[in-house]
């Protein structure tokens, strides 16, 4: 049976907190528990203090064989700041945008460079998404026909070293794949419709709530935008977006990188995210799951950050 714990994002001092009252304990170098294990759902680096910590503590709990740690789209992001494009630059610019993303885990391991490397070579090795007789993991969306073209590649739901170049390449599938798995399902905009991302600029592709059924639900209630600018003139067509909604009969599928706020919760009675924006300093979340079917709220569990 699994605990499946949201973005850590580098408070280490909250996972440690969470693992505990889930009733965790420190022996023989990692957190275990005698009947449970751990699934992270991904996200260890960038935005808080503690990054290297953090990776410290989730590589001994794989290492003992006491997690399953998913890769997510940070950790996909450092493999391509690090990795040569062949052109002499890198998969990920190190424009001053990616550098202000990363810089706390670089700040981190200021000193470390050996260290620092040792991670990426391991974020190479975790596997994408999980799937088990009674529910499915994945750092941000599940889309069952992407996931089936992925395992081309895939090997133990891992992508091979040799394939990262070409996952970084923004003109392969391969790299679409993992936009949409790692980061969330994205689409445009009716024309006249726009938002302000978090920094103020004007976007007209947005993430949806892939789990929503577009017919069933307004626009606004399907995106993530916090508030549209403009008018759709009456050319919003839900038709027009239903690939990839996720059917209330399919198994659990748990997932984080959504930035919740507030008390955790269900999306749905098959849907679980749980990501409650640790790296802004709120909640770090975690889901106690025992085979169930349908999922139930009782078995959320959450830690507020306090500080180191």
């Amino acid at each position: 049976m699994y605990d499946i714990i949201g973005d850590i994002h580098g408070y280490a001092s909250a996972l440690k907190r969470l693992l505990e009252k889930l009733d965790y304990r420190k022996s023989d170098g990692a957190y275990r528990h005698p009947d449970r294990k751990v699934l992270f759902l991904g996200d260890y680096i960038d935005r808080g203090p503690e990054v290297r910590e953090t990776l410290r503590l989730v590589r001994q709990m794989v290492d003992a064989g006491q997690a399953i740690a998913l890769m997510g789209n940070h950790e996909l992001n450092a493999i391509f700041y690090n990795e040569p494009d062949g052109r002499g630059g890198y998969l990920r610019p190190h424009s001053e945008k990616n550098r202000k993303q990363h810089r706390e885990t670089l700040k981190d391991f200021e000193g470390n460079r050996d260290d620092y490397q040792s991670y990426i070579s391991w974020f190479k090795t975790l596997p994408l998404f999980h799937e088990t007789e009674s529910f499915r993991a994945i750092h941000a969306c599940w889309d069952s026909s992407m996931i089936d073209e992925l395992q081309n590649h895939v090997e133990g739901n891992m992508l091979p070293d040799e394939d990262f170049r070409e996952a970084g390449d923004r003109n392969t599938r391969l790299y679409d794949l993992l936009e949409t798995l790692l980061k969330g399902r994205e689409v445009t905009l009716p024309e006249g419709l726009s938002f302000r991302d978090k920094d103020g600029h004007r976007r007209d592709e947005v993430r949806v709530r892939w789990w929503l059924d577009p017919q069933k639900v307004t626009l606004e209630d399907w995106s993530f935008a916090e508030e549209m600018e403009g008018s759709t003139n009456g050319n919003f067509d839900p038709a027009d977006y239903q690939d990839g909604y996720y059917t209330e009969d399919e198994k659990p599928v748990f997932f984080g990188h959504y930035w919740l706020s507030g008390k955790p919760e269900l999306e749905r009675s098959n849907v679980c995210c749980l990501d409650y924006s640790i790296g802004k300093g709120e909640k770090l979340a975690a889901y106690r799951h025992e085979g169930e079917e349908e999922l139930v709220e009782s078995k959320l569990n959450w830690v507020e950050w306090q500080g180191r």
